[in-house]
């Protein structure tokens, strides 16, 4: 099995995020096939890393702008049977890509997903965040399985797909997540949701796996850790879903996202205010976080579906 290792990159301003998250993949316990760089749209960038890294293949987007287009432009380009993406402001564990390798071995597995834990630029994390919502930062979050099992969809920074299933499925859709900031400057996302359940739509039986053993740390800078983010993000999080839904259907675009609210985010409230009433007065602020985060995610879905009705109307 050759496993190809794409890392999307777009600006200077995270060089030394960048170089970490190669020097990552090449500290490896099983040593990729290859590693490619891909630059969204910055020829300074482009020539910089050619430059850094001779034994890479650095390589221009040569789809659309953005995140998606990005990861499309990795799959074309990768020569390996797996094609593993690493975000670059990521570190990943020396055993992550033998554990994502590992859950290959069945063959109905079409993707795998790690455990993705925050790097917290202020050193901890804000006493106010609910580890439920650890996916508005791109890690795992609470009401996740912990151990290997099967999943709806992976987490796009941390996650390794059959590059067979990225190019015959058409890839990753451009009018999902990152690809649109440039016209909607928001913390959109969502593009491996929409690929994962489109890939398990056209493919009956194949699998999604969730690999804990595939460990990477996400870094999470000091602007992401403010509450201002934080609803933000949930918001943008709404508004993506809603084209998510309008891609793949209802049923299946939300059905983790209804397990998540009627489950794990009550029991996370009802924790908050436990902790509270044991001395621990931060978890009236993990609660109301809570509360607030699943208000601005479904306004989020209300409104983009609202505006995608009127505009097929």
């Amino acid at each position: 099995m050759k496993t190809s290792v794409v890392i999307c990159v777009y600006t200077e301003e995270r060089w030394e995020d960048i170089r970490e998250a190669v020097d990552s993949v090449r500290r490896q316990s099983r040593r990729p096939h290859e590693l490619i760089l891909v630059v969204d749209y910055n020829p300074d960038l482009h020539l910089m890393l050619k430059r850094e890294y001779p034994d890479a293949i650095v390589v221009e987007n040569t789809h659309e702008k953005g995140l998606s287009g990005g990861k499309n432009t990795g799959a074309a380009t990768a020569s390996g049977d797996i094609v593993a993406y690493l975000d670059d402001d990521a570190v990943a564990e020396p055993g992550w890509l033998e554990a994502l390798e590992e859950g290959f071995q069945d063959p109905a597995v079409v993707g795998v997903g790690g455990l993705t834990r925050p790097l917290w630029a202020t050193g901890r994390r804000p006493r106010w965040f609910p580890q439920e919502f650890d996916w508005t930062v791109g890690c795992t979050y609470q009401g996740m399985p912990t151990a290997r099992a099967p999943i709806r969809n992976v987490m796009g920074g941390n996650a390794a797909f059959r590059k067979e299933v990225v190019t015959e499925s058409g890839g990753f859709h451009t009018g999902i997540g990152r690809s649109v900031q440039g016209r909607k400057p928001r913390p959109l996302g969502c593009e491996e949701t929409e690929f994962c359940i489109r890939i398990s739509q056209r493919m009956p039986g194949s699998v999604m796996m969730f690999e804990p053993e595939a460990v990477i740390g996400h870094k999470v800078s000091a602007a992401r850790s403010r509450f201002s983010y934080f609803r933000s993000r949930c918001y943008a999080e709404g508004l993506s879903k809603a084209l998510v839904a309008q891609s793949v259907g209802a049923g299946d675009g939300l059905a983790s996202e209804r397990a998540h609210a009627l489950k794990a985010l009550p029991l996370g409230a009802l924790r908050g205010v436990g902790e509270a009433l044991r001395g621990d007065v931060s978890g009236l602020g993990r609660a109301a976080a809570i509360v607030v985060g699943l208000a601005w995610t479904t306004w989020g879905y209300v409104v983009g579906s609202l505006r995608l009705k009127l505009g097929q109307s």
